[in-house]
């Protein structure tokens, strides 16, 4: 009887009608404002491949967008020792980067040429000043206060990038967290300037030998351990496609923002986020 009564409930395909769009009743259009989205695309050039341009770096940011809302729920999560749900998020933060890898593929399919057609309408506009990848930097801990500076001309933005700087990053409240687990931290470790870079240290160095030594007595925090080398995994194959991307496709010109382009992306290639889970696979 369960059965005849599932499958008079069912509705068929041919079956189902769009609903209307009423005072009470919203389109797959109104929830997700397509109106505003496809029309933020507005070329400045006459050449068909701004299109390209254009949305390669929309999406990016988009994507950013939840990648910081999953890496600030995380560090949330971490400093109140719900692991778990911060497992979670890590995973997804890992799993957007490894879309935002593949989105320089589609940019890479654009040559110099048809670049050079649309550089002169950039301006000065560059990714250099995009304030979301900024926070996604200093919340995974390459503070460096002197990237506030592109965006002094926007104060409200300004102001949210100073307070991501001001904020500890992922990797101090894991340090934080393996301090209220017993392990021995100086406390220059777990209490200083956030806003100043993190320099590596002995002390938390013995204290992730320790747990990558004992992973069933302090599996929660080998855990965390590699999440944290899962996410750094992906940000530098995310780093490294940017650069070759670049290159590819501009060479070694300066950047549109005045930075040096490659030689500047090529730098951070060697910007270490978690260097004591790192240096541990030599010492274990």
């Amino acid at each position: 009887m369960a059965q005849d009564s599932a499958s008079s409930d069912a509705v068929t395909p041919n079956s189902v009608s769009p609903a209307p769009t009423g005072q009470n009743q919203m389109s797959y259009g109104d929830y997700l404002r397509l109106d505003d989205v496809l029309n933020a695309q507005q070329c400045r050039s006459p050449d068909h491949n701004e299109m390209l341009f254009i949305i390669q770096h929309q999406t990016s940011e988009l994507w950013m967008k939840l990648m910081l809302h999953e890496l600030r729920a995380a560090i949330a999560a971490v400093a109140k020792d719900e692991l778990a749900s911060a497992f979670k998020m890590l995973a997804r933060v890992s799993k957007i980067m490894e879309q935002l890898v593949h989105a320089w593929d589609v940019l890479a399919t654009m040559t110099p040429p048809e670049y050079s057609a649309i550089r002169p309408y950039l301006a000065s506009s560059s990714g250099f000043q995009s304030y979301q990848y900024r926070c996604i930097e200093f919340a995974l801990g390459n503070k460096n206060p002197a990237m506030l500076n592109p965006h002094a001309h926007r104060p409200d933005l300004y102001a949210l990038v100073e307070k991501s700087l001001a904020a500890p990053s992922l990797y101090d409240e894991a340090l934080r967290l393996l301090a209220r687990r017993g392990l021995a931290l100086k406390s220059t470790d777990i209490e200083r300037d956030w806003r100043t870079p993190y320099v590596s240290s002995a002390s938390v160095e013995a204290a992730w030998l320790t747990v990558y030594r004992n992973p069933q007595q302090h599996w929660d925090l080998y855990q965390l351990g590699e999440e944290l080398t899962d996410l750094e995994d992906a940000f530098r194959l995310w780093r490294f496609r940017h650069v070759t991307t670049v290159e590819r496709v501009i060479g070694f010109k300066r950047g549109t923002g005045g930075t040096g382009g490659v030689s500047y992306l090529r730098k951070m290639l060697d910007v270490v986020l978690f260097p004591e889970i790192w240096k541990i696979r030599t010492d274990l």
